[in-house]
C-alpha cells in the first residue's frame, strides 16, 4: 500500500508540474563558470552593504552585483555554512569555523576561531549551521552547538549523544532537533525539551517558523505541522498533499509570511501563509538545477537559491513576469488580445489561447495555422489579421470573414459602426456587419499598395504608410468602394517606419525623428519635443504604439522601452523609461507589440513568448555605487591591490591603475551601466558602459581624482564614487634632482662662463695678436717697400756704376788697344831712340796700376764681396788671377781682356787655363760661368 502511495505521489509530481504554463518572475542564472568555483552551494547570506556571500564547495564566494570573487577555504575544505554579522562573515566547514574581515585593500582575510581558541574538535566534525543572536554566534555540527560570546571572546559548548540535524532561530529563540528525541531549545545556556511528540520526533525537520498561535514545523517528507500548546498536528492538508514526495531540503519565510521551499529534485515552490501555491519553478521553468540546497531572501525581495549546480536569483518582487515557450510551440508573438475569459496570442505559427488567471498551457485554435499579424477587439469581437485573410474569434473558434490574403490590421470607421476597414498586402478592403456577423463586402478600388499602417484624417480621408514607398494621402468615396484621389506626401520614406494617432494627432516616426501631420498645410512637421524624447538612444525601430485606454504612446529603443503620457502640470509630455534592452526583451524589430491587459499591466510579445510589465510595481530606486578594488603596478599583467580607505601615492613607474566598482543590482532584466572620469586628465564623463571596471595605462605624474557613477532603470546612483591619488614625479623631476640640476646648471653656467671668458680672452688676444701681426706685416711691408725702393735705387746705382764700370772698362780696352796700335805703328819707325821713349811711355800708360786700382774700386762698389768670396774659396789665387777673375766676372772675352792685361790673346788663354787648374774646375765646366755664378 505504501509503495502504491509513493508511486502515486511521484506520478502526481511528474505529470502535474510540467503541465503549467506559468508567467514567472525573471530568473538570473549563475553557473560555476560564472562565479569561478564548484557546483554545490550550501548556504547564502547578505551583508549590510548588500553584498552576497555563498558557502561553496571550494570556498567563500562574494558577489557585489557586478562580479564574483572566490576566497579559497582554509585547508581546501568544503564550506557548509555562512552568516554575516556586522562587518564579519562567519563560515563553517570541515573541522573548522571562523570569520572573514576585509583589509584595507578590500580583500577578505580569514581567522580560525578553532585554532585561535584551541578548541577540541571531534573527528570529521562538519559545521552545517550558523546563527547570530544577541551578541552570540552559534555554530552547529551534528554532535555539538558551539556558542561564541563575541564580547568576551569565549565559548560554551552544548553536546549531544543524538544527532543534531539542524538549529533554528525563531524570534530570538534557538531551537534544534535531536534525531528520535524531539525538539529542544536553548535556555540559560542549556538545552530544554520542547516536544517529543511521536508524530514529529522521527521526522526530519527542515525549518521552524513562528505562527500566530505557536510554531510551524516544516518536515522534509511530510509537509507542515503546527505546534500549539505542546500539541503537534497537521497544518494544511491540501498543501501537505502537494508537498508529499517532494523531499523539502531548504526553506525561508518571507516578509509577507509566505514560504519559499526548496526541494531535492523538483525545484522551488512558493506558497502563501494559508498554504496556497503561488509559484512553482523547476528546471523546466528556468532553474539551472532542481536540487535547492539553500535559500535566502535579500533586502530587495529577491530569492537566492544555492543549487546542487549553480546559483539562481529569482526576482520575486520584479514588475516583470516572463512566459517562455520552452518547447517552441508558440513561435514569435506578433500580437495579443484579452477578453473577459481568454488571453490570445497571435504568432508566426497561428493563434493560441488560454483561460485568464490560470497556468494552463496555451492551446491552438484550429484553422489559424500560419502567420498572424494583428489582433483587435472591435465592438466586443476579436479580429485576427492573418496571412491567409481575416478571422473573427468566437471563444476558442475561428470564423473566416475574408479570404483576401495578408490582413495587416482591422480598424473601425468613426460614425459608421457597421463597417470596418482593413489594410492588406494589396491595398484596403471593407468588412460589413450583417446581423450579428461580419462578412467581406468589397475591395476599395484604385489603391493597391500594401497598407500595414493607416490612420484616419476623417471618415473618408486616410494616411497610409509604406516603409519603402512613403506616406500617401487617400480620399475615399462616400460608400467606401473606390479611391477618389490619392497623392504621395513630401516626407522621406523610412525603413521600419510607422504611423499612429496619439491625442488626436497623426504621428509619423522613422530614424530621423517624429513628425506630426498638419491638417491645414497637409504636410508633416517635425515634432521637436517627441523627437527629442525618443531620440536619446540608439535607433532600433520607428514603431510607435498608441494606447488609447491609458493615454500612453509607446516607443522602442536599443536599451529601453519608452512610454510617454501627458504631463500633469505642464503641456510637455512626461517620458518614462523602462530599462529593458532589445537584447533582453527579444522583440521582433519593427513588429514590436504591446497590449494593455488591465490595471497598468502590459503584455509585450517576444521571439520566445511574452513579457508582462506591471507599471504599478516599477520603483525608480537609486542605488549606491561601491568601490571594490584598486590594483596598480608597473606592468599591466602584474598588478597589486591598493588601499581603499585613504588616498594613495603611487610610484612613477607604477602608473597602470585599475578601478573596479559596482552597484548591488540583482535584477535580470534591468542591468546597470557606469560612467567615470579621471579629473586631472579626463575631466569629462565617459560614455555609459556596462563594464564595472576601468583600466588606466601609463598615467603621467600628477594629482588625480577618480569619480564614477551608475545608472539603473534610468536612475542615477545615490552617490558619486570618489578616490583621490597621486603619481610621483620621476626621479629626475624630484626636488633633490631639481636642486642637483640647479647646482649643476650653476656649475655649468660657471664653466660655460669660465670657458667663454677664456675663449673670449683668447679670441681677444688672438685679435690683438692678429692686429699686431697685421701691424708687423704692415711694418714689414713698409720696410719691404722701403728696402725695395732702396734696392731699386741701389740697383739703379749699381746699374749706373755697372754702366760706368763697363764704359770705363771699355774705355780702358779701347785706350790700351789704341796705345798698342800706336805702339805697333811706332815700332815700325826707324828712329828708335825717339820711338823708344814713346813706347816706354805707352807701356807705362798701359801698365799703370792706378788704372787697375780705379777699376778695382769701381768693381768693388758694384760687387764688393766678390773678391773676398773668391779668395776665401780659392786662397791660392794671385792678384793677377783676381784681376782676371774680375774681368771674367764682367763677362769679358779673352780678346777684350788681353789689352787690359797688356798681354796677348794667347797669354790670356794660358792664364785662364792656369786659373782653372788652381780652382780645380772640371774640363767641361766653364770658367766664366763659374765665376759669374759665384
Amino acid at each position: 500500500m505504501n509503495l502504491i502511495k509513493s508511486v502515486f505521489y511521484v506520478l502526481l509530481v511528474v505529470f502535474t508540474l510540467p503541465s503549467y504554463a506559468q508567467e514567472i518572475p525573471p530568473i538570473q542564472i549563475f553557473t560555476p563558470q560564472d562565479y569561478g568555483a564548484e557546483d554545490q552551494n550550501w548556504a547564502i547570506d547578505q551583508s549590510e552593504d548588500d553584498y552576497i556571500y555563498v558557502a561553496n564547495n571550494k570556498g567563500l564566494l562574494e558577489y557585489n552585483g557586478a562580479s564574483w570573487t572566490l576566497y579559497n577555504s582554509p585547508n581546501a575544505v568544503i564550506l557548509r555554512s555562512v552568516r554575516v554579522v556586522q562587518e564579519k562573515i562567519y563560515t563553517g566547514g570541515y573541522m573548522d569555523f571562523g570569520f572573514w574581515t576585509k583589509n584595507e585593500q578590500g580583500r577578505l582575510i580569514y581567522a580560525s576561531l578553532v585554532n585561535d581558541h584551541k578548541l577540541s574538535i571531534k573527528e570529521d566534525e562538519d559545521f552545517w549551521g550558523i546563527i547570530a543572536i544577541e551578541g552570540y554566534v552559534l555554530f552547529q555540527s551534528f554532535e555539538r552547538i558551539y556558542i561564541y560570546n563575541i564580547v568576551e571572546d569565549s565559548f560554551d559548548i552544548i553536546s549531544s549523544d543524538a544527532r543534531i540535524n539542524k538549529m533554528f532561530n525563531v524570534n530570538e529563540t534557538i531551537y534544534f532537533q535531536k534525531t528520535d528525541l524531539g525538539i529542544f531549545k536553548i535556555e540559560n545556556g542549556g538545552q530544554t525539551l520542547v516536544t517529543s511528540a511521536e508524530i514529529i520526533k522521527n521526522k526530519e525537520l527542515v525549518n521552524i517558523f513562528k505562527s500566530d498561535l505557536g510554531l510551524l514545523l516544516l518536515t522534509k517528507e511530510d509537509g507542515f505541522y503546527s505546534l500549539i500548546d505542546n500539541e503537534v498536528k497537521l497544518w494544511n492538508e491540501d498543501l501537505n498533499t502537494l508537498l508529499l514526495g517532494l523531499s523539502i531540503y531548504s526553506s525561508a519565510k518571507l516578509n509577507d509570511d509566505s514560504f519559499v521551499l526548496g526541494t531535492i529534485a523538483n525545484g522551488m515552490l512558493h506558497v502563501d501563509k494559508h498554504g496556497k501555491s503561488l509559484l512553482k519553478v523547476n528546471q523546466s521553468y528556468g532553474l539551472s538545477n532542481n536540487t535547492v540546497l539553500s535559500i535566502m531572501d535579500d533586502s530587495f525581495g529577491n530569492i537566492w537559491l544555492g543549487l546542487d549546480n549553480g546559483i539562481n536569483v529569482i526576482n520575486l518582487n520584479s514588475p516583470y513576469k516572463v512566459y517562455t515557450d520552452k518547447q517552441g510551440i508558440l513561435g514569435t508573438v506578433y500580437a495579443s488580445a484579452k477578453t473577459e475569459n481568454y488571453l490570445y496570442l497571435g504568432t508566426n505559427q497561428g493563434l493560441f489561447y488560454k483561460l485568464l488567471e490560470t497556468n494552463d498551457k496555451f492551446k491552438f485554435i484550429q484553422g489559424t495555422k500560419g502567420q498572424v499579424w494583428s489582433l483587435a477587439v472591435v465592438q466586443g469581437d476579436v479580429f485576427c489579421g492573418h496571412d491567409k485573410g481575416t478571422y473573427v474569434i468566437k471563444g476558442t473558434n475561428a470564423e473566416e470573414v475574408s479570404s483576401e490574403i495578408g490582413t495587416w490590421v482591422v480598424k473601425e470607421i468613426d460614425g459608421n459602426p457597421n463597417l470596418l476597414i482593413q489594410g492588406n498586402y494589396k491595398g484596403l478592403n471593407v468588412l460589413e456587419r450583417v446581423g450579428s456577423a461580419w462578412r467581406f463586402r468589397n475591395k476599395i478600388e484604385g489603391f493597391n499598395i500594401s497598407s500595414r499602417y493607416f490612420e484616419f484624417i476623417d471618415a473618408h480621408e486616410l494616411l497610409v504608410n509604406h516603409e519603402h514607398k512613403g506616406v500617401y494621402k487617400i480620399k475615399i468615396d462616400a460608400d467606401f468602394r473606390k479611391i477618389i484621389d490619392y497623392k504621395k506626401l513630401p516626407i522621406s520614406r523610412g525603413k521600419k517606419s510607422s504611423i499612429t494617432t496619439y491625442n488626436n494627432k497623426i504621428l509619423y516616426s522613422y530614424k530621423e525623428g517624429v513628425f506630426g501631420y498638419d491638417d491645414v498645410n497637409h504636410t508633416f512637421k517635425k515634432d521637436t519635443v517627441l523627437s527629442e524624447l525618443l531620440s536619446n538612444d540608439k535607433y532600433v525601430s520607428g514603431r510607435l504604439i498608441s494606447d488609447g485606454n491609458g493615454n500612453k504612446l509607446w516607443g522602442f529603443s536599443d536599451e529601453a522601452i519608452i512610454y510617454i503620457e501627458p504631463g500633469k502640470l505642464s503641456s510637455v509630455p512626461k517620458v518614462n523609461t523602462i530599462a529593458i534592452s532589445s537584447e533582453v526583451r527579444k522583440s521582433k524589430s519593427a513588429f514590436e507589440n504591446i497590449n494593455d491587459l488591465s490595471n497598468n499591466n502590459y503584455l509585450i510579445g517576444t521571439t520566445e513568448g511574452y513579457l508582462i510589465i506591471d507599471l504599478n510595481k516599477i520603483e525608480h530606486k537609486a542605488l549606491d555605487i561601491n568601490l571594490n578594488s584598486i590594483d596598480y603596478g608597473r606592468h599591466p599583467d602584474k598588478l597589486m591591490p591598493s588601499n581603499l580607505v585613504q588616498s594613495n601615492v603611487f610610484k612613477n613607474k607604477s602608473n597602470n591603475i585599475r578601478f573596479k566598482y559596482s552597484v548591488t543590482n540583482f535584477s535580470k532584466l534591468s542591468a546597470s551601466k557606469y560612467q567615470y572620469k579621471l579629473i586631472g586628465i579626463y575631466d569629462n564623463w565617459s560614455s555609459w558602459s556596462m563594464s564595472p571596471e576601468v583600466f588606466f595605462k601609463n598615467l603621467p605624474h600628477g594629482d588625480y581624482k577618480f569619480e564614477a557613477r551608475a545608472m539603473t532603470d534610468g536612475i542615477l546612483s545615490n552617490n558619486v564614487l570618489s578616490y583621490s591619488f597621486s603619481i610621483e614625479k620621476p626621479w629626475y623631476l624630484k626636488p633633490l634632482a631639481i636642486v642637483s640640476y640647479f647646482v649643476f646648471a650653476l656649475f655649468f653656467i660657471y664653466v660655460l662662463y669660465y670657458f667663454n671668458k677664456k675663449h673670449y680672452k683668447k679670441q681677444q688676444q688672438k685679435l690683438i695678436d692678429n692686429k699686431e701681426r697685421e701691424l708687423r706685416l704692415e711694418q714689414l711691408e713698409n720696410q719691404r717697400q722701403l728696402i725695395q725702393v732702396k734696392n731699386k735705387n741701389l740697383q739703379q746705382n749699381i746699374e749706373n756704376k755697372n754702366r760706368e764700370l763697363g764704359m770705363a772698362t771699355m774705355n780702358l780696352v779701347k785706350r790700351n788697344e789704341l796705345l798698342n796700335n800706336i805702339k805697333g805703328e811706332l815700332s815700325k819707325s826707324k828712329t828708335l831712340s825717339e820711338v823708344g821713349k814713346v813706347v816706354k811711355l805707352i807701356n807705362s800708360s798701359i801698365n799703370d796700376t792706378n788704372d787697375w786700382e780705379l777699376f778695382e774700386e769701381a768693381f768693388n762698389n758694384v760687387d764688393k764681396d766678390f773678391m773676398k768670396k773668391i779668395k776665401s774659396i780659392h786662397p791660392s789665387i794671385t792678384p793677377n788671377d783676381l784681376r782676371l777673375c774680375a774681368y771674367l766676372r764682367l763677362n769679358l772675352s779673352s780678346k777684350e781682356i788681353a789689352p787690359l792685361l797688356n798681354i796677348s790673346h794667347k797669354s790670356v788663354e794660358v792664364r785662364r787655363y792656369r786659373l782653372r787648374k788652381k780652382m780645380g774646375l772640371e774640363h767641361e765646366q766653364s770658367l766664366s760661368n763659374y765665376i759669374i755664378e759665384l
